[in-house]
């Protein structure tokens, strides 16, 4: 018999220069709340993984086969499963709102928040409160990431500026360098061969993005950084002395995502609908990244990537709503499908056993493995406008084996929310089983009760049936 309540995307899509101007502004929907769902499991790889199979024209609703929804019950040992009190809530911190743009790109390291918008301002956040800001010249800050006192912000203008924390006073940042250098640049132009075709009649350094930069990431181990861009190319940059080590024609259109993976791997994605992988290889002359394989051909964009560390599997979400993952325990083999949205996974982030998935429907997923199956325990809902940026960090109130996690997630509706995850959410039918056996004279037990509800179309969908295809990520 089947699982009950698979998960299906039913995605459909707009052109992609529409992309930028979408952000809801449903005064409706001002509340921030977490479902917790179960047990939506993933689709094993196989014949029904195909292409054809994703379409969104072939899925049923999610809710058709949900019997009963439950919410998982609280460490504390044969509490009453019908007791809202004996749950662990996943569920809303608090918010960051500052009118000033929409938020693209954000990036979290102790306590501190940085976060960048379409605004010419990099916000820095502390305990759920502004701590500093600083201006950039371009802009809009499409991706953010930090090594130690440096930050890396990536531009539309094809720049990468790097800015650094003042000794004296750590709410000062001061810009430090820009990637390339300036005299990078007059040295490199000087010699006919560095200059290289980017598009129709028109050349140029091949050590420079000549479009907007999408995505960064970082390997802190070998001090590289690596950039992506609508100009299609991947660029390897050394972080101790700024210099371009690489810079590799990756795909035939955007790319939307890179992240740097286990074996020194690095991942990409692209609105070409590939995802592929390059292996780091130390040379006489320096670094290499040649192509090592296709993981993935379709026709959806695709549009974010993420790495779980600790398991060694690589998620990459795409415009037609699902999750695909391949696992390093298999050699990277195709581990299946993870169906949860009804519009484009944007933004994807993974720690410890679990995955959290953000779209355009406004909702983020909250999956976790076990044993290579994933099922979403949660549903976080709140955000008014698409959700287009995550992060993640240990919560400081974990203790043990009560692991909870700090959830960002960054939105076109002008607004930070953070949340709180436990990743173990005990096993209802198992507890419902055990307190069976303790009380006795039962034969029987049922997993709904008077107070439990179904999941809401509010919980699992977005308010509005807009939608859109994404090719190059805005």
């Amino acid at each position: 018999m089947p699982l009950p309540g698979t998960m299906f995307a039913e995605a459909t899509t707009i052109p992609r220069s529409k992309f930028n101007a979408i952000a809801d502004n449903d005064e409706d929907n001002r509340h921030s709340s977490s479902s917790t769902i179960g047990p939506y499991y993933y689709d094993q790889a196989g014949s029904e993984c195909s292409p054809g199979n994703m379409s969104p024209w072939n899925q049923t609703s999610p809710f058709a086969k949900s019997p009963w929804s439950s919410r998982a019950p609280m460490p504390n040992q044969f509490g009453d499963i019908n007791d809202p009190a004996n749950f662990p809530q996943n569920g809303l911190i608090g918010s960051l709102v500052r009118e000033e743009g929409h938020i693209y790109s954000l990036a979290c390291t102790g306590d501190l928040l940085y976060t960048g918008s379409d605004s010419k301002n990099i916000r820095v956040w502390k305990n759920l409160k502004e701590f500093s800001g600083f201006k950039s010249a371009s802009g809009l800050v499409k991706a953010i990431v930090i090594s130690g006192e440096k930050i890396f912000t990536g531009h539309q203008d094809g720049k990468i500026r790097v800015w650094r924390i003042s000794a004296k006073n750590p709410a000062i940042h001061k810009r430090v360098g820009t990637l390339p250098r300036l005299k990078d640049l007059i040295k490199s132009s000087i010699k006919p061969s560095n200059y290289v075709e980017v598009r129709r009649r028109r050349n140029a350094l091949w050590i420079k993005h000549y479009d907007a930069i999408s995505c960064l990431s970082l390997n802190e181990d070998q001090g590289l950084l690596y950039s992506g861009s609508w100009d299609k190319t991947l660029k390897v940059w050394r972080i101790s002395d700024s210099k371009c080590l690489e810079s590799i024609n990756a795909h035939n259109d955007a790319v939307n995502s890179v992240v740097t993976g286990f074996d020194g791997l690095v991942f990409t994605g692209s609105a070409d609908g590939t995802v592929k992988v390059w292996r780091r290889e130390i040379q006489p002359k320096g670094t290499k990244h040649p192509l090592l394989n296709t993981l993935l051909k379709q026709e959806s964009a695709v549009t974010a990537l993420a790495v779980n560390p600790s398991s060694s599997v690589l998620y990459a979400g795409s415009s037609d709503g699902v999750v695909n993952f391949w696992e390093r325990e298999k050699h990277l083999g195709h581990g299946g499908v993870l169906r949860g949205h009804k519009l484009a996974v944007l933004c994807l982030a993974a720690t410890g056993s679990l995955l959290f998935s953000g779209s355009a429907d406004k909702t983020i997923c909250v999956w976790r493995r076990d044993g290579g199956v994933h099922a979403c325990l949660s549903v976080l809902t709140g955000h008014t406008g698409p959700v287009k940026c995550l992060g993640v960090e240990e919560d400081g109130e974990s203790r043990g084996s009560d692991q909870r996690w700090k959830v960002y997630s960054g939105s076109l509706d002008k607004s930070v929310k953070v949340w709180r995850v436990f990743e173990e959410m005990p096993d209802l039918q198992g507890m419902a089983a055990m307190q069976q056996k303790m009380v006795g004279g039962m034969d029987e037990f049922s997993l709904t009760s008077p107070g439990d509800s179904f999941p809401s179309s509010q919980s699992l969908s977005p308010r509005n049936s807009t939608s859109y295809r994404v090719n190059k990520q805005q």
